[in-house]
Protein backbone atom coordinates (compact mmCIF):
# COMPACT_ATOMS: atom_id res chain seq x y z
CA UNK A 1 0.00 0.00 0.00
CA UNK A 2 1.34 3.46 -0.97
CA UNK A 3 1.84 6.02 1.76
CA UNK A 4 0.09 9.36 1.23
CA UNK A 5 2.15 12.41 2.16
CA UNK A 6 0.73 15.92 2.00
CA UNK A 7 3.35 18.62 2.72
CA UNK A 8 0.62 21.16 3.51
CA UNK A 9 -1.35 18.99 5.93
CA UNK A 10 0.68 20.04 8.97
CA UNK A 11 0.45 23.72 8.03
CA UNK A 12 -3.34 23.40 7.57
CA UNK A 13 -3.61 21.71 10.96
CA UNK A 14 -1.62 24.50 12.63
CA UNK A 15 -3.61 27.29 11.01
CA UNK A 16 -6.86 25.49 11.84
CA UNK A 17 -5.91 25.36 15.51
CA UNK A 18 -5.44 29.14 15.59
CA UNK A 19 -8.87 29.88 14.10
CA UNK A 20 -11.56 30.90 16.55
CA UNK A 21 -14.07 28.54 14.99
CA UNK A 22 -12.69 26.41 12.14
CA UNK A 23 -16.19 25.12 11.28
CA UNK A 24 -17.47 28.59 10.35
CA UNK A 25 -17.57 29.01 6.60
CA UNK A 26 -15.90 32.04 5.04
CA UNK A 27 -18.01 34.96 3.88
CA UNK A 28 -19.94 34.53 0.66
CA UNK A 29 -18.12 36.39 -2.12
CA UNK A 30 -20.33 38.91 -3.90
CA UNK A 31 -20.46 41.60 -6.55
CA UNK A 32 -22.68 44.67 -6.29
CA UNK A 33 -23.23 47.12 -9.12
CA UNK A 34 -25.77 49.63 -10.35
CA UNK A 35 -27.48 49.13 -13.67
CA UNK A 36 -29.78 52.00 -14.59
CA UNK A 37 -32.47 52.42 -11.95
CA UNK A 38 -31.66 49.28 -9.94
CA UNK A 39 -28.81 47.58 -8.12
CA UNK A 40 -27.70 44.01 -8.85
CA UNK A 41 -26.20 41.86 -6.10
CA UNK A 42 -24.59 38.58 -7.23
CA UNK A 43 -23.58 36.15 -4.47
CA UNK A 44 -21.54 33.00 -5.12
CA UNK A 45 -23.22 29.95 -3.56
CA UNK A 46 -21.86 26.93 -5.44
CA UNK A 47 -23.18 23.55 -4.37
CA UNK A 48 -25.94 25.03 -2.23
CA UNK A 49 -29.39 23.42 -2.26
CA UNK A 50 -31.70 26.16 -3.66
CA UNK A 51 -34.37 25.16 -1.13
CA UNK A 52 -32.12 26.30 1.74
CA UNK A 53 -31.59 29.83 0.42
CA UNK A 54 -33.35 32.44 2.56
CA UNK A 55 -33.28 36.18 1.90
CA UNK A 56 -34.93 38.51 4.39
CA UNK A 57 -35.05 42.26 4.95
CA UNK A 58 -35.67 44.04 8.20
CA UNK A 59 -35.45 47.82 8.28
CA UNK A 60 -32.19 48.59 6.42
CA UNK A 61 -30.60 45.15 6.92
CA UNK A 62 -30.70 42.36 4.33
CA UNK A 63 -29.77 38.86 5.51
CA UNK A 64 -28.84 36.05 3.13
CA UNK A 65 -28.64 32.47 4.45
CA UNK A 66 -27.92 29.22 2.65
CA UNK A 67 -26.76 25.72 3.51
CA UNK A 68 -24.38 23.30 1.88
CA UNK A 69 -24.66 19.78 3.23
CA UNK A 70 -21.56 17.77 3.98
CA UNK A 71 -20.78 14.89 1.68
CA UNK A 72 -21.27 11.62 3.45
CA UNK A 73 -19.46 8.44 2.69
CA UNK A 74 -17.01 5.89 3.91
CA UNK A 75 -14.02 7.22 2.00
CA UNK A 76 -10.99 8.93 3.46
CA UNK A 77 -10.63 12.64 2.71
CA UNK A 78 -7.44 13.63 0.92
CA UNK A 79 -8.31 17.31 0.43
CA UNK A 80 -11.34 19.06 1.91
CA UNK A 81 -11.48 22.74 0.98
CA UNK A 82 -15.20 23.22 0.36
CA UNK A 83 -16.81 24.02 3.70
CA UNK A 84 -20.21 22.62 4.60
CA UNK A 85 -22.80 24.10 6.91
CA UNK A 86 -24.85 27.25 7.08
CA UNK A 87 -23.58 30.41 5.41
CA UNK A 88 -24.93 33.83 6.36
CA UNK A 89 -24.18 37.37 5.30
CA UNK A 90 -25.79 40.64 6.34
CA UNK A 91 -25.72 43.86 4.38
CA UNK A 92 -26.75 47.27 5.62
CA UNK A 93 -28.59 49.00 2.82
CA UNK A 94 -28.95 52.71 2.28
CA UNK A 95 -32.22 54.57 2.05
CA UNK A 96 -33.93 55.12 -1.26
CA UNK A 97 -34.37 51.48 -2.26
CA UNK A 98 -37.69 49.81 -3.08
CA UNK A 99 -37.26 46.87 -0.69
CA UNK A 100 -40.80 45.66 -1.40
CA UNK A 101 -39.87 45.10 -5.06
CA UNK A 102 -36.65 43.05 -4.67
CA UNK A 103 -36.49 40.01 -6.97
CA UNK A 104 -34.21 36.97 -6.57
CA UNK A 105 -33.04 34.14 -8.82
CA UNK A 106 -30.53 31.30 -8.42
CA UNK A 107 -28.72 29.82 -11.41
CA UNK A 108 -25.34 28.12 -11.92
CA UNK A 109 -24.40 28.56 -8.26
CA UNK A 110 -25.03 32.31 -8.21
CA UNK A 111 -27.82 34.02 -6.27
CA UNK A 112 -28.81 37.24 -8.06
CA UNK A 113 -30.86 39.90 -6.30
CA UNK A 114 -32.25 42.87 -8.20
CA UNK A 115 -32.98 45.82 -5.93
CA UNK A 116 -34.81 48.74 -7.55
CA UNK A 117 -34.24 52.36 -6.59
CA UNK A 118 -37.44 53.84 -5.12
CA UNK A 119 -39.33 56.42 -7.14
CA UNK A 120 -38.65 59.08 -4.50
CA UNK A 121 -34.87 58.54 -4.77
CA UNK A 122 -34.64 58.62 -8.56
CA UNK A 123 -33.06 61.75 -10.01
CA UNK A 124 -35.49 64.08 -11.67
CA UNK A 125 -35.33 67.34 -13.52
CA UNK A 126 -36.95 70.39 -12.03
CA UNK A 127 -38.20 72.92 -14.53
CA UNK A 128 -37.26 76.50 -13.85
CA UNK A 129 -39.88 79.02 -14.87
CA UNK A 130 -38.69 82.25 -16.36
CA UNK A 131 -40.78 85.33 -15.88
CA UNK A 132 -39.95 88.42 -17.92
CA UNK A 133 -39.43 91.61 -15.99
CA UNK A 134 -40.97 94.70 -17.59
CA UNK A 135 -38.37 97.00 -19.05
CA UNK A 136 -38.40 100.22 -17.07
CA UNK A 137 -36.46 103.10 -18.42
CA UNK A 138 -35.77 105.82 -15.95
CA UNK A 139 -35.25 109.38 -17.05
CA UNK A 140 -32.12 111.17 -15.95
CA UNK A 141 -33.98 114.57 -15.91
CA UNK A 142 -34.88 116.12 -12.61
Amino acid sequence: MAAMWDPFQEMDRLFGSFALNPRVAPAMPMDLFREGDHFVLAVDLPGVDPGTIDVSCEDQTMTIRAERTARSGEGRWLVRERPAGTFARQLTLGRGLAMDKVSASYADGVLTLTIPVSEEAKPRRIEVEHTAQPNVIESSKK
